[in-house]
């Protein structure tokens, strides 16, 4: 009685035709309406900060709160509105041709570009999961590997704030990360959840290897030997500056000017080098720009795992269920990549006046976009 009741419900779900001409439960072809309705919530409220951050530095969007934790990373330092609407309000017109100490262009650049990484990271859950990938099934698992590292990206920024909670507390600035907490929880639990609990996946009907393919073929070799040769040169930098910030890396051109640049000498001085001497007692008040290069390397990091996932672990698969795995990552780390590379163009003759030049940059960064663009979408 109870399994035929249970075909009767089955028999009267509608029915969607995949890629394979076989009829799949619409149930089992989108995700989960409860998950998709918690990660909107969550990464939409963690988004809308993330583009005040990135489009109008400094700019006070939520009250009191919102207030304390701005002058905790010193943001509201571009912020000017004097003008109203042709102010520059924190935007991009508000950089400079030329670097100085006053205006603190290397400082600007860090706050954007935390922007822009965060940007990205909210958008990666929220692009999949609101507009179906072409062929994607939940049932199949699909989104199991955007979902997992989702998760882990989530627990990192969590540990990220529990570590600065100290600092935050001192300045009176806890109650926007407890709200963001509350949020990145919510949506980890629920993530966790469907990750756990769902239903055993269903692999796909077996197709024929393109040629030079195997089941454990990367997706595709272009793709991911760009991704192993652009993001894992972000991925250094990024790392250094999240756990040795103000560390010389010795093989990188000019790395101690990118340092003095970004304000990483004044927050993090080197032990025994000059600058440790010279300002070395003063590295305290500058904890508000060492959360913000942190925060960054932070969320370059996590757009870089979701990359080398689609590099190295997600492999193209018995069905061919790799290529779709790749493109709902892929499209979306090519509009994050987007916003880096727009963020380097606009810093580009601030950082020359500093003596740095970002043309490398913006060619590794410029070829990484156009390659995820191309296969993403095409």
């Amino acid at each position: 009685m109870g399994a035929t009741t249970q075909e009767s419900k089955k028999a009267a779900e509608p029915a969607v035709n995949s890629d394979s001409d076989s009829t799949v439960i619409i149930s089992d072809h989108l995700p989960p309406l409860p998950l998709c309705l918690i990660v909107l919530i969550c990464s939409l409220g963690l988004l809308v900060f993330a583009l005040r951050d990135f489009l109008t530095t400094g700019r006070n969007i939520g009250g009191s709160w919102d207030e304390a934790m701005l002058i905790f990373t010193k943001s509201t330092d571009w912020y000017n509105d004097s003008r109203g609407w042709r102010s520059t309000q924190g935007g991009f017109s508000a950089v400079m041709k030329i670097s100085t100490d006053q205006n603190n262009m290397g400082g600007f650049f860090v706050r954007k570009v935390a922007g822009a990484a965060a940007v990205g990271v909210h958008l990666q859950k929220l692009i999949p999961l609101l507009l179906h990938p072409p062929g994607a099934q939940w049932v199949c698992g699909h989104f199991r590997p955007l979902l997992m590292v989702s998760l882990v990206g989530n627990v990192a920024i969590g540990l990220f704030y529990a570590v600065y909670w100290n600092v935050l507390s001192s300045n009176g600035a806890t109650e926007l990360p407890r709200v963001f907490l509350a949020l990145l929880g919510l949506e980890s639990i629920t993530i966790a959840a469907y990750l756990l609990f769902s239903k055993s996946i269903r692999k796909g009907h077996a197709v024929a290897m393109p040629e030079g393919k195997t089941p454990n073929s990367w997706t595709s070799n272009i793709v991911s030997r760009t991704i192993l040769i652009s993001t894992t040169a972000v991925a250094v930098i990024a790392l250094r500056d999240l756990f040795l910030p103000g560390f010389v890396l010795s093989f990188i051109p000019r790395d101690d000017i990118y340092l003095e640049w970004t304000n990483a000498f004044l927050h993090s001085p080197p032990p025994g080098s000059p600058e440790d001497f010279d300002q070395g007692l003063q590295a305290p008040l500058y904890i508000g720009d060492k959360f913000m290069s942190q925060f960054a390397a932070l969320h370059l990091l996590i757009l870089c795992l979701y990359k080398f996932t689609t590099a190295v672990w997600i492999r193209y698969g018995s069905d061919g269920s790799g290529t779709i795995k790749c493109k709902m990552i892929w499209k979306a780390q090519a509009f994050a990549d987007g916003l880096l590379l727009f963020v380097l163009r606009i810093f580009q003759p601030a950082a020359v006046s500093a003596s740095l030049d970002l043309r490398w940059h913006l060619m590794v960064v410029g070829y990484e976009t156009f390659i995820l663009f191309l296969y993403g979408f095409f």
